[in-house]
Order: C-alpha cells, then sequence, then structure tokens
C-alpha cells in the first residue's frame, strides 16, 4: 500500500519538521509514504477571494490525485478515531487491497465543494483547533502508530 499526504504550505517550524521527518523516516518499515507540499494560493480577506483560494488551492491538490486512489480529507467535520480505531481502519484498506491513499491537509480556508465530492472520506484528529504545522506531525505520528498496533510492536501503550 502506498500512502501519500498532500498539504498545502510549508512546514516552517523546524523543530516541527524535525519531528515530522523522523515519523516519515519510520513509516518506511511499514509502507510506502510520500508527502507533497503545495504552495499555497495567494489569500486576501474578502469572502470572494476565500472561495477563490479555496478554489485554487483544491485544483492544485486535485492535479496531483489519480482516479484511482482513495482520498481521505483531514477535515474538522470528519470522522474522530482513536488510535486503535485508525488502525482498524487502515488495516481494513491493506485487507482490500486499496493501493493508494491520499491524505490531504488543506490550505488555510479549507476545501473547496469539487474537493470534498472527490473525497472518499474524512477524518478529524481532535475537536481543537491545532495550526496545520502542528497537524502534520500529529497526522504522521499517528499513521505510525497505526501501523505499530497492526503490527503488534510495543510502540502503543494501552
Amino acid at each position: 500500500m502506498k500512502i501519500t499526504l498532500i498539504q498545502v504550505g510549508k512546514t516552517i517550524q523546524p523543530y516541527l519538521q524535525e519531528g515530522i521527518n523522523e515519523y516519515a523516516n519510520r513509516l518506511k518499515h511499514y509502507c510506502s509514504y510520500e508527502m507533497i507540499t503545495l504552495s499555497p494560493a495567494k489569500s486576501q480577506s474578502s469572502t470572494t477571494v476565500v472561495e477563490q483560494v479555496k478554489k485554487n488551492d483544491s485544483q492544485l491538490i486535485l492535479s496531483k490525485i489519480k482516479p484511482t486512489d482513495f482520498v481521505i480529507l483531514l477535515d474538522e467535520s470528519g470522522t474522530q478515531y482513536n488510535s486503535i480505531s485508525l488502525a482498524e481502519y487502515i488495516n481494513q484498506h491493506q485487507l482490500k487491497s486499496t493501493k493508494n491513499i491520499v491524505f490531504v491537509i488543506g490550505g488555510a480556508f479549507g476545501f473547496s465543494q469539487e474537493l470534498y465530492q472527490r473525497s472518499n472520506h474524512k477524518i478529524s484528529l481532535s475537536k481543537l483547533t491545532f495550526s496545520h504545522q502542528m497537524v502534520r506531525l500529529f497526522f504522521v505520528e499517528q499513521l505510525y502508530r497505526a501501523f505499530t498496533i497492526i503490527k503488534g510492536e510495543s510502540y502503543h501503550h494501552q
């Protein structure tokens, strides 16, 4: 199984990038993992411009998604999982032989309707609000944790 994370915007904080790199390297033992970072569309404050930014960001994201990809948006309105249930969800996709799962972290204004329509599922990491940079670290750590749970390794304690 190949897992891709598409993210809009760079991770600027070195300590967050260091953590992201650590878990991304650990993931290589369990799956093919790739991060794609896209430059965000320029933003302003008017509603019309916000909608245009969402549309532009979503178009960039859609250009990286293949028709056969299983697309999961990281979205505040998505399904919340605990670590074990996320591991079970990913394992179900392994058992179904899902070839490519693409997780997406959008830009500052979220996703366009077109991207919501293209997605197969939405996941929320928390009811709390985090910066997009922090979400990247939390996501890749939870993905690593999920694979260690699937393999029965001792990283996750319960």
